[in-house]
């Protein structure tokens, strides 16, 4: 159980590190909003999953 929250909480280190870099450059840069919406919408709800999975796996975890 705790390896697997261990994976998540990774996971989320990464997605986020990605999010934080890749959304600035993505709305910065001219004309990527519009191909790249999708691309940051989804990257956006993995995220809110993922934090959601990670919270509720903590709370049996402990």
């Amino acid at each position: 159980m705790v390896t697997a929250l261990q994976i998540l909480v990774f996971a989320l280190t990464i997605l986020s590190t990605i999010l934080v870099v890749s959304i600035p450059v993505i709305l910065a840069s001219p004309g990527q909003w519009e191909q790249s919406k999708n691309l940051v919408f989804t990257g956006a709800g993995v995220w809110s999953g993922l934090v959601i999975v990670t919270g509720l796996l903590n709370s049996f975890a402990t």
